[in-house]
């Protein structure tokens, strides 16, 4: 994964931030100094978080999980949009539902309802509907896909958020934090970090801003996802070859200590035949109860092997 540059940043313009008499004085830490009113984001910081960030992502996409990337600025919409549907992430842009992670189960009910009016369109009865009934569905449904079309993927509570301008995100942002889900966020001099997890100080405002700092942490999940894919390779190409020789091999040892089980077994009949001649018909004597109890270790061992073999 490259390290992003300190002239990419500068270009960009992602140190420049708010007025001085809007900034947010928990965002101290993170501010380099003030030039004509306006404060400047520390680019060296600026970079040890995106790496920090990245890595993170990165981590969440090897494990199969998803990041649900919220901005519903209008200069972030379709730069989102664009990057982070690439790499197969679901995603908010329009408006941000409200309780999407708190009551979820409701909206995943209006997303499959999306499928069930797709699947009344293709059936024989949407042509016995009038004019009107048809017109108000279809428009219901492109409702549903503006507002959830790019979260249909998402069929559980997302492993962590980024989101553009905490400020303006402040729903989701909340919500996430009652659920304890890590939180990414761009946040610019006025707003407040606090109760976010990944913190990237950066101008939220400009869209080369966004877009590097979008593309660098879409890059990161590719590259998990890719890591992802190369290990489910390795483990099945691992699984296959010793399994089919431990299963042949397997096969033969149970058959050889079933063959051996069936002789000690007819050679102990006979031996107990004789003894019980012999004897006076004591079926309470203590060799036979050992030799009782040897024979139902030996059945349970062959059981559990055969078990194995199935």
């Amino acid at each position: 994964m490259p390290r992003t540059e300190f002239k990419q940043l500068l270009d960009a313009g992602v140190h420049f931030g708010h007025l001085k008499r809007k900034w947010n004085p928990a965002m101290a830490p993170y501010i380099f100094m003030e030039k004509n009113g306006i404060h400047i984001i520390d680019l060296q910081k600026t970079i040890v978080k995106i790496d920090e960030a990245a890595e993170a992502l990165k981590q969440i996409s090897r494990s199969g999980r998803k990041v649900l990337f919220v901005a519903t600025k209008k200069q972030a919409k379709s730069i989102v949009a664009e990057k982070v549907s690439a790499v197969n992430m679901p995603y908010v842009a329009e408006r941000w539902p409200g309780g999407m992670l708190t009551n979820f189960p409701t909206i995943r009910k209006a997303v499959k309802k999306m499928s069930s009016i797709d699947k009344m369109i293709k059936d024989a009865a949407w042509d016995n509907l009038s004019k009107r009934e048809k017109l108000q569905i279809t428009r219901q449904r492109a409702k549903l896909e503006k507002v959830l079309g790019s979260i249909v993927d998402l069929t559980r509570l997302p492993a962590a958020l980024f989101i553009v301008d905490v400020l303006k995100e402040k729903i989701a942002v909340r919500e996430a934090q009652r659920l304890s889900i890590p939180i990414f966020a761009m946040v610019d001099t006025n707003s407040n970090p606090e109760g976010i997890d990944f913190i990237i100080p950066s101008n939220d405002d400009a869209s080369q801003s966004i877009e590097l700092i979008i593309t660098t942490m879409c890059d990161a999940i590719k590259d998990g996802l890719s890591d992802r894919k190369v290990e489910r390779e390795k483990d099945e190409t691992a699984d296959e070859k010793p399994f089919t020789l431990k299963k042949t091999g397997r096969k033969a040892v149970v058959k050889i200590i079933v063959e051996d089980d069936i002789e000690e077994t007819e050679e102990a009949e006979e031996i107990d035949e004789k003894e019980e001649l012999s004897d006076d018909k004591t079926s309470d004597s203590p060799v036979e109860e050992d030799l009782l109890d040897e024979d139902v270790i030996d059945e349970d061992i062959l059981d559990e092997d055969v078990i194995d073999v199935k």
